[in-house]
């Protein structure tokens, strides 16, 4: 069909459900429906209550505090799990190394020895904990705590920061072997 101002294309219908229909005589282009397992999880997201997401993370949370306990990561023996394959390997730290090892510390209530294992790890602790109960207390109680804004130079300058004490806890010489676990 066409008509004096050009050819007239008949309303589009949605794509997606829940995305307006694009409005007479615009372009409508192809858009990629998602799979059936991204539908799946479309819909449940949409039918959940909004309190199952914070109690969902706070179950992941529990379940590693659970393991992390049962494992013992501080226990020296060789066959000891968890094992870092990097440091298995190559002798290396990675960047995570003595995390675990940090948390359990932590757990424990020894600040001290938790920041000989990762002292990154250690000062990220309360800002994660806070940015979780923010986010939960909105969730379950609409509750709005003060927002903890992290822009990118924060978490440049906190990668940096990671990166360095990562090459510097393998240097082999004093006082950087105070890093090495």
């Amino acid at each position: 069909m066409t008509s004096a101002g050009g050819p007239t294309m008949p309303p589009a219908e949605p794509t997606y459900p829940g995305e307006a229909a694009p409005y007479p005589g615009e372009p409508v282009y192809e858009v990629a429906r998602p799979d059936r397992i991204t539908r799946f999880f479309d819909r449940i997201a949409t039918r959940s209550p909004r309190w199952l997401a914070p109690i969902a993370v706070l179950a992941c949370f529990g379940g590693a505090v659970g393991y992390t306990l049962y494992a013992d990561p501080t226990r020296s023996a060789p066959d000891a799990a968890p094992t870092c394959l990097l440091k298995l390997t190559t002798g290396l730290d990675c960047p995570g190394c003595g995390g675990t090892r940090a948390f359990w510390y932590l757990l424990h209530g020894d600040l001290p020895a938790a920041a000989r294992h990762h002292i990154l790890f250690v000062f990220a602790v309360p800002f994660v904990v806070y940015l979780y109960l923010a986010w939960a207390s909105k969730q379950l109680f609409g509750w709005r705590l003060p927002r903890l804004t992290v822009g990118p130079m924060t978490i440049g300058i906190f990668l940096g920061a990671w990166m360095a004490f990562s090459v510097l806890r393998n240097l082999p010489w004093a006082p950087f072997t105070w890093f090495y676990v």
